[in-house]
């Protein structure tokens, strides 16, 4: 089983800022914008409203209510009317999807997606970043592999998921679209005791990746697991030992500053299925 560190959502070179964890501590990942997608902000469901004030309010008007958005992965049944049938969907194109197909990434495999978040507040009925308030990568939402769809082959993708981003173009050679299990599968776990796919809500500190006293977001903390070992391969990308250091608290990493996709292969790291089991109990 593989498990992929999968970075999606607003960051300052897409959407030109972090996505919000409100004064409440509820996380809300913004999808990037996208202006070939059919969905805008505002048509996206969030709370009793939708997607539109949040980002006119975080990029001063930068990214519009109006202005087409990437919802991908979509994950939150709620985000969107859905027809009969939906179930929560991931794409990847480009040399990101070559890179998950090298990995040998299929049915069973668990996509932890993360991106880079900042506290947010409320000034006048606005939402405005909070001061002095630190950039960090946090986990956000998961999704187990049903199925994987070559969207370059005619009619492969069912027909509730036309409205996807990656269905509603002339699709690319590697386009792949990932429809998540609808209960999550993991050993030791009770079978059907939790979705297969889902958002993380609220702010909780194991979701948090970046270190405590890190300088930057992408001075991570991991579980001790992730440390490279002899004979077993390193959380893809990240191969190069001066990248990694132990202590006492965990793993320390210093990520790759761009890329999409890390993946990390479980086989044999008999302690990564009862953090996972913990972690999505939580959401």
């Amino acid at each position: 089983m593989r498990l992929i560190l999968s970075r999606k959502g607003f960051d300052t070179s897409c959407g030109g800022c972090p996505s919000p964890i409100l004064p409440d501590g509820r996380m809300v990942s913004l999808p990037i914008p996208d202006g070939r997608s059919p969905i805008r902000y505002a048509d996206i469901r969030w709370g009793a409203g939708d997607l539109g004030a949040v980002v006119a309010d975080l990029t001063r008007g930068h990214v519009a209510p109006s202005h087409p958005a990437h919802l991908d992965p979509d994950l939150r049944r709620e985000g969107l009317p859905r027809c009969p049938g939906w179930r929560p969907l991931f794409g990847q194109t480009g040399a990101a999807q070559g890179h998950l197909r090298r990995s040998g990434v299929g049915p069973g495999d668990l996509f932890l997606f993360f991106g880079l978040y900042r506290e947010a507040a409320r000034a006048e009925g606005r939402l405005r970043w909070a001061a002095r308030a630190p950039q960090r990568h946090v986990l956000w939402g998961w999704l187990q592999v049903d199925a994987v769809l070559p969207l370059a082959q005619p009619d492969v993708a069912p027909g509730w998921a036309r409205y996807h981003p990656h269905c509603s173009r002339p699709p690319e050679a590697a386009d792949t679209l990932y429809v998540a299990r609808e209960r999550l599968a993991l050993p030791g776990l009770a079978e059907g005791a939790l979705r297969g796919a889902g958002v993380f809500a609220h702010l909780d500190r194991r979701l948090v990746l970046t270190a405590p006293d890190a300088a930057r977001p992408t001075e991570w903390l991991l579980p001790h697991w992730f440390h490279p070992r002899e004979g077993r391969p390193p959380l893809t990308y990240h191969a190069d030992p001066a990248r990694w250091a132990r202590s006492a608290e965990g793993a320390r990493l210093r990520a790759a500053p761009r890329g999409q996709e890390f993946v990390f292969d479980m086989e044999g790291v008999p302690e990564a299925v009862p953090w996972l089991g913990a972690l999505l109990s939580g959401g």
